[in-house]
């Protein structure tokens, strides 16, 4: 295999910029680090580009799978390209999915109205597939779901359920022409209890953004807003511990 040495090689320069939502959509092409993510990936068929390891992964399996496209590179080189403290040294590069156009929708789906932290969208896709839900949206200005961060959060759950990224609006109205009712997530007592609801098999759920919450134009658009009862004195809960809630919540009415 291919042996990369420096950190200051031209072809680790352009796999760092990978990190950037940018040069992920320029080149089609988005870098996942970590055995787990690797693995997932093979295992549900992701197309690959690359593969690159440090030494101690040479005689593995999955390594050799993939030998043709294989890179040996050094442990300075892994740090480098690592977004952890602690990389464990393998890194595949996978082409971007073009999923086709989404045209209609059927069971339980969350959509995300502008999420902004990568570690709350990972968690909530990852909730998702935990959840048996159907599938994710994201809004134009939610975290990209293909940056390193949310990768990493998602830990694999992104290869298990379609992820789209669109309008919000457009999804809104889509999810009502095929007979979905929508929720929307609202810290407001004039909101219903989400224990109060009856339980539906088609719906779709909407997060909102960290700080200000669901957008009003969205909350006028939905069938019903919804809350969750806070007990003790907090007043509010993290957007990804809400939506963890919630999709139980709905599941099991």
């Amino acid at each position: 295999m291919k042996y990369i040495e420096s950190k200051k090689n031209d072809e680790i320069k352009q796999l760092k910029k990978l990190s950037a939502t940018k040069n992920i959509r320029k080149t089609g092409t988005y870098m996942i680090e970590g055995f787990h993510l690797v693995r997932e990936a093979d295992q549900y068929e992701q197309d690959f580009v690359k593969l690159l390891v440090t030494e101690k992964y040479q005689e593995d399996r999955l390594v050799k799978k993939y030998h043709e496209i294989a890179v040996t590179i050094s442990e300075d080189v892994a740090k480098d390209l690592s977004e952890t403290k602690t990389p464990q040294g393998i890194f595949a590069v996978i082409k971007v999915q073009n999923s086709d156009d989404l045209t209609e929708f059927s069971g339980k789906w969350v959509m995300m109205d502008d999420v902004q932290d990568p570690g709350n969208v990972g968690t909530i896709v990852r909730t998702a597939d935990a959840a048996g839900y159907d599938g994710v949206i994201t809004s134009m200005d939610t975290a990209d779901f293909y940056q390193p961060k949310v990768q990493r959060s998602m830990q694999g759950s992104q290869f298990h359920l379609p992820i789209y990224r669109m309008d919000i609006d457009k999804a809104i109205n889509l999810a009502k022409e095929s007979g979905l009712t929508i929720y929307g997530s609202e810290v407001n007592a004039q909101a219903k209890p989400y224990t109060q609801l009856e339980k539906q098999d088609q719906f779709a759920l909407i997060m909102g953004n960290e700080a200000h919450g669901v957008s009003q134009n969205v909350l006028n658009a939905t069938d019903e807003n919804i809350y969750i009862p806070i007990l003790g004195k907090a007043e509010s809960l993290n957007v990804a511990v809400a939506a963890g809630v919630l999709m139980y919540g709905l599941q099991t009415l």
